[in-house]
């Protein structure tokens, strides 16, 4: 038989995928993929009812359905501060997955190089790899994982193509500045690359920091090509909805590339979603007030536990330092920690290019009795480990 391609020599399965089928098996509170426990808007909800009998059921434009652009175009450009056209400048995308896939296909060519901070969201080092490119790891340093500029304009030397930015990110929490931004923005410059954007969690900031599109700052829209979704912002992961946000002349190759990779995003959820698009400030505010309750009452849950954490300034994650159980590697705590203790997170290694064995991360985007039930069975984990553990 002929052999499988050899992009997959190194693909290990998603992690944290993995995680949540361990959570099942042993009925552990989820924290590791982080989906809500919750339900999206009523308003996204009773519109999604109403589609389900009106249609629409088929096919919608390739690069997605006028009414949705036109929304998300408006919204987005009050956001971002800079006029979208939603006609050229925008693709509507089967979640941010195929976004950052689509992105990358789009301005890569095999052997390119692309620039990607560690640590990162688990997919970024795959698409670099599918599009037949090699990643450039840069190192965020803790605690506050900020990057060295000097290791940035070393990596930039090497004359990448692209540099992959997650901000907010996942899964450090970390919130760029206005100074780290235009870093990032004069090097992208002078060394003529994209600058690839993952603002999944723009709406999920916590005072008193502020999240700052990328394509917005002076001259960068012409090379950024932002990708983002609907999933977090509104609970709605399942419904997988995402799109670039881009030139004209980034966006009309960029839609050739999607429409080969998957045809469309689903037209009776993209014809539903157009009222959240539509929703005020109002529900962006609370929507950043409930995370901020959730993170504050789980932080304060690991402070009384006693575990030792970095304190997320955006997204819902939550690296935590494990070092104290002398565990052989993160990967086998997760699996005994879901198994005895029955919280389900994931080894912070699958997020490291650097040899990082002493972090887990949560994730708190659960109802409070979900966060208050995985830290009562977390406060026994002490009492757990002197039972007695494999190692």
């Amino acid at each position: 038989m002929p052999e499988i391609s050899s992009r997959l020599a190194g693909f290990t399965e998603s992690i944290i995928r993995r995680m949540t089928r361990i959570a099942n098996q042993y009925d552990a509170v989820n924290l590791s993929q982080g989906f809500p426990d919750f339900e999206p808007p009523v308003e996204i909800q009773e519109a999604l009812q109403k589609v389900a009998k009106e249609g629409p059921h088929q096919y919608a434009v390739t690069w997605g359905a006028p009414n949705f652009r036109e929304a998300l175009a408006k919204k987005q450009s009050k956001y971002m501060g800079i006029p979208i056209d939603p006609n050229s400048e925008i693709v509507v995308t089967c979640g941010s997955t195929e976004a950052m896939m689509v992105a990358m296909m789009t301005v890569c060519n095999p052997g390119d190089k692309v620039i990607v901070f560690s640590p990162f969201y688990e997919n970024y080092g795959a698409d670099t790899i599918l599009c037949g490119a090699e990643p450039i790891y840069v190192p965020l340093h803790p605690p506050t994982f900020h990057f060295d500029i000097e290791e940035l304009r070393r990596a930039f030397q090497q004359k990448p193509k692209a540099l992959i930015l997650c901000n907010p990110s996942n899964p450090t929490g970390k919130v760029f500045t206005l100074e780290e931004l235009q870093r990032i923005a004069e090097l992208a410059e002078e060394y003529d690359a994209f600058v690839i954007t993952d603002e999944v969690y723009e709406h999920i900031v916590f005072e008193p920091y502020k999240h700052i599109y990328f394509a917005s700052l002076p001259g960068m829209f012409k090379r950024t090509i932002s990708c983002s979704s609907l999933s977090k912002t509104y609970s709605i992961t399942g419904w997988r909805l995402g799109y670039v946000i881009a030139p004209a002349e980034i966006i009309d190759p960029a839609r050739k590339v999607h429409d080969f990779l998957t045809v469309g995003a689903a037209a009776p959820l993209q014809e539903a979603a157009v009222v959240g698009l539509e929703f005020n400030d109002l529900y962006y505010e609370a929507l950043q007030e409930t995370y901020r309750k959730k993170r504050d009452l789980f932080l304060k849950g690991l402070d009384e536990i006693g575990l030792i954490y970095t304190v997320p300034q955006g997204a819902y994650y939550v690296l935590v330092d494990i070092s104290e159980f002398e565990a052989p590697n993160d990967v086998e705590f997760c699996e005994w920690l879901a198994k005895e203790v029955g919280v389900a997170a994931v080894p912070g290694s699958s997020f490291f290019r650097e040899d990082v064995n002493h972090l887990i991360r949560f994730h708190f985007a659960k109802q409070e009795e979900t966060l208050k039930e995985a830290l009562k069975r977390l406060a026994k984990l002490r009492e757990k480990v002197e039972e007695g553990v494999a190692w």
